[in-house]
């Protein structure tokens, strides 16, 4: 049911359902996903076409020039997947950091939670990562790669863990952003640190054991290392190859655990929202 209290002559709209917020995150979802494309040729297309731009410059420079992943089997379908997991990671990190500010006209005219806009954002991000998959699976069947139930489970498992990864670091910057706009620049600098660190283009067992085991703490490349390993060559290098302590498990928790902090941080943040966007 909606609710219209008046606030002098202006009205203001009060979401006060469980079945209403989620209607909303649903129809936000979707029109956010149909205006990115909007007015341009290709369309949804896109969505498909710039992971496979991405991937082939990165191919023709590593496998044919530089020959990093010359020594990796099925190297195309592994160099593939980890750019449609890193452009899900980098896409909804970056969409969510804006949206609080770019619906502000809506924030100010409608009372519901404002986690509804970041979990919309995550949606339509999702929607993008389940069309480029697509794409993983035609490379996978040419490459006559078969997973079974208990792999496409298991990976099924770290895509929900890179999604809580994703949703935890975007309700830290949707919320820092709102009041620090130079955090668009902050993340857009650490994204591309964090692309090279991440071991997406190559292979780990190149890297110096003294770094090896700071990279696979960061839990992107725990998630893009061990779908790799799952999916594709069970030669990657996991955290748990190159971890042998407790510690191993502390890229499994960060996700968790940026959620959980993150969540808390945006709702105190979340009461003065309409005042500074």
């Amino acid at each position: 049911m909606l609710n219209m209290p008046f606030l002098g002559n202006t009205p203001k709209v009060e979401l006060n359902t469980n079945r209403n917020y989620w209607s909303m995150v649903r129809e936000l979802a979707v029109t956010d996903f149909k205006l990115k494309y909007q007015g341009s040729v290709f369309g949804y297309l896109w969505s498909l076409m710039k992971p496979l731009a991405i991937f082939g410059v990165l191919y023709l420079v590593f496998s044919v020039f530089v020959r990093i992943g010359s020594d990796i089997p099925n190297y195309p379908v592994y160099l593939l997947l980890g750019i449609v997991l890193w452009n899900y990671f980098a896409e909804s990190t970056n969409n969510a950091m804006r949206s609080i500010v770019d619906k502000g006209d809506l924030i100010r005219k409608v009372y519901f939670p404002r986690i509804v806009i970041l979990f919309s954002n995550s949606l339509s991000a999702l929607i993008t990562l389940v069309l480029n998959l697509l794409i993983i699976v035609v490379f996978m069947l040419v490459a006559r790669i078969f997973p079974t139930p208990l792999e496409i489970l298991g990976f099924l498992v770290l895509t929900a863990e890179l999604y809580l990864l994703s949703l935890g670091i975007s309700l830290f910057l949707a919320a820092l952003y709102v009041k620090f706009r130079d955090f668009a620049y902050i993340w857009e600098v650490a994204l591309q640190l964090l692309f090279y660190a991440s071991a997406i283009i190559f292979p780990l067992n190149i890297v110096p054991h003294r770094f090896l085991q700071v990279l696979t703490l960061s839990p992107i490349t725990q998630i893009i290392q061990d779908t790799r390993k799952l999916l594709i060559s069970p030669a990657t290098i996991t955290t748990f190859d190159s971890v042998h302590s407790v510690l191993r498990f502390v890229p499994y928790a960060i996700p968790i655990l940026l959620v959980v902090l993150g969540y808390w941080y945006f709702e105190r943040a979340a009461s003065h929202f309409a005042e500074d966007v």
